[in-house]
């Protein structure tokens, strides 16, 4: 469809989305299709910026190498001659002025230089960085949006030397802000703002680096990726800020994260690592991080003990019934739910004893003086229970190396979340707390699974979701019979479960069990490795696209199988 141009060049007046005042005239190409009408701005919608600083601009360099939300920086003006951010800036490929104030220039006329020299450029918003001189109102009014980050959390400790205010007031958190310039100097309407704690050796020197690094590389950044992403309202009249989607709720646009040091560790994973463990003071579910360790004369828990016993603690919440674990490297060596818990114990480690030599043993009910002498009868480094007998303490306290851990009534799973630092990051997600049962599995073959095997197959998922991914449990009853842990390969793990359930365990088999996967079999020769090794029934997520072929080789062998609709990977 031919386009008819009405002129050459328009002139009309740009009134940004982004600060919602008139900035500047600008000229766009304007052209008309008989169907639609449309500007032409030329060049990317991303948000550019002017920076203005007087000495090193370490933000706005940080910003340019972030560049959150696509955002750039089209200019960066100083009022310094041979101001550091000049070169950092042209190391980057960004255009840099600079425009000096003149001896008994008037701080208007300056201004004025300065709004006259960034005319010549493309941006949306302007960013301070340690630009050492107060605005006047006339450059306020006549420039697009303004943010300035300030050394501390404002309105607290405002102008110059913030970190020495700091310091000098006592307070126990500073941080920095991210606001809106306005006529009064630091008190602009707030877009974001980052805590940092205060430390009694502080110095200036210290505070400034750690706000500078841990703060404000963070706000800052945060605060042009919600202008990059049109999410924030300024609203100049009234000096308000509004964010959108700036909520709360499950998984809340920001965290902030508050631990309190309990102790320095021997050691991380490996000798060559330090480590420490952190305390969430608010947490009230039962945890090993606050559990009194009650054999004083024993050396303290490692950061693998930390790890393994977390995950031990977590498998034995799964069961109402007296339960037990014995756990290797987060994995369970064995599980098993009895009568009492020295029978669960007892079943636990008959899984596989070789493996359990150098756990933790984890249990969900009081240890007794029975349950505690079969635990050191072989080599163990912790013993976690809501409670132990003066009896078994006696036992158990007799030795030497094994590390007692008391973590009180196990009640009700309080903690929501869990999650994993990245390098740079963290990855947050819900905890795995469901529990099918028998009322939610789909049976996919002929041969229906009996009240038994359906018993077994809630087991044996409660224990699957404690197992690193390609996961396979076998067990019988609510015990486990072997365990195939962290393969790359689903058939691997169930030939690695059958082996040590013929090799390690103790009066058990893989023959007539029931296999949990934690996900679904991607092709039938997983299910062909279980018949081989005498597997009687399957549950398993479903949802392959070979689920026919599945089924049909479970129906060849007489399986029973059910799908459950939901898979319980774990990979940390």
């Amino acid at each position: 469809m031919s386009k008819e141009t009405l002129s050459p060049v328009h002139t009309f007046r740009y009134v940004s989305p982004l600060h919602g005042r008139y900035i500047r005239e600008r000229v766009y190409s304007l052209v008309v299709d008989r169907n639609c009408f449309s500007v032409a701005v030329g060049g990317s919608r991303m948000v550019k910026i002017a920076g203005l600083a007087s000495n090193r601009g370490r933000n706005l360099l940080h910003i340019a190498d972030r560049a959150p939300g696509g955002a750039e920086l089209s200019i960066v003006l100083t009022n310094e001659d041979g101001a550091p951010v000049i070169e950092g800036a042209s190391e980057r490929g960004v255009p840099t002025e600079v425009v000096s104030r003149n001896e008994g220039e008037s701080r208007e006329s300056h201004e004025q230089r300065i709004l006259d020299t960034l005319e010549g450029y493309d941006f949306d918003i302007i960013c301070l960085d340690g630009y050492m001189r107060v605005l006047t109102d006339e450059f306020v009014d006549n420039a697009p949006t303004t943010l300035n980050i300030h050394p501390s959390l404002l309105p607290a400790f405002p102008g110059m030397d913030a970190h020495e205010q700091v310091l000098d007031s006592g307070v126990r958190m500073t941080g920095c802000t991210v606001h809106v310039v306005t006529e009064e100097v630091d008190a602009g309407p707030i877009v974001t703002q980052e805590a940092v704690p205060v430390y009694e050796d502080d110095e200036a020197a210290d505070l400034k680096d750690r706000v500078l690094y841990e703060a404000e590389f963070t706000a800052y950044p945060r605060a042009v990726r919600w202008f990059a992403e049109d999410r924030v309202t300024v609203d100049h009249d009234s000096e308000t800020v509004e964010i959108e989607d700036d909520t709360g709720g499950g998984f809340p646009q920001r965290r902030v994260v508050s631990d309190d040091l309990d102790s320095s560790l021997r050691y991380g994973e490996n000798p060559h690592q330090d480590a420490a463990v952190y305390a969430d003071a608010a947490c009230e579910e039962a945890s090993v991080v606050s559990a009194p360790q009650l054999n004083e004369g024993a050396k303290a828990l490692s950061y693998n003990n930390y790890n393994d016993a977390d995950g031990a603690l977590n498998l034995i919440k799964e069961f109402d019934e007296p339960a037990a674990a014995v756990i290797k490297h987060t994995n369970p060596a064995g599980c098993a739910t009895a009568d009492s818990i020295a029978e669960a114990y007892d079943k636990a480690l008959r899984t596989d004893a070789k493996s359990a030599f150098g756990g933790i043993v984890a249990l969900n009910r009081e240890c007794d003086a029975d349950t505690a002498e079969q635990v050191v009868d072989s080599f163990k480094e912790v013993v976690v229970a809501p409670g132990y007998t003066d009896a078994a303490l006696d036992v158990l306290t007799d030795k030497k190396n094994l590390r007692v851990l008391d973590v009180g009534e196990l009640g009700e799973v309080s903690e929501r979340l869990t999650e994993k630092p990245l390098v740079g990051g963290r990855l947050v997600q819900e905890r795995d707390l469901a529990a099918p049962t028998r009322d939610d599995f789909e049976i996919v073959t002929e041969r229906e699974p009996t009240d038994e095997e359906l018993a077994t197959m809630e087991f044996a998922w409660q224990t699957l979701k404690h197992v690193k991914s390609n996961g396979i449990v076998l067990a019988s009853g609510t015990e486990t019979v072997g365990l195939g842990v962290g393969q790359v390969s689903r058939v691997d793990a169930v030939e690695l479960a059958a082996k040590k359930a013929e090799r390690d365990a103790d009066g058990k088999s893989s023959a007539g069990a029931v296999m949990g996967s934690d996900a679904f079999f991607p092709f039938p020769d997983g299910i062909e490795a279980a018949a081989e090794a005498g597997i009687e029934a399957v549950i398993q997520p479903g949802g392959s696209v070979n689920d026919e072929d599945v089924i049909e080789a479970a129906d060849e062998h007489g399986m029973a199988m059910v799908f459950t609709g939901m898979r319980c990977f774990r990979h940390d």
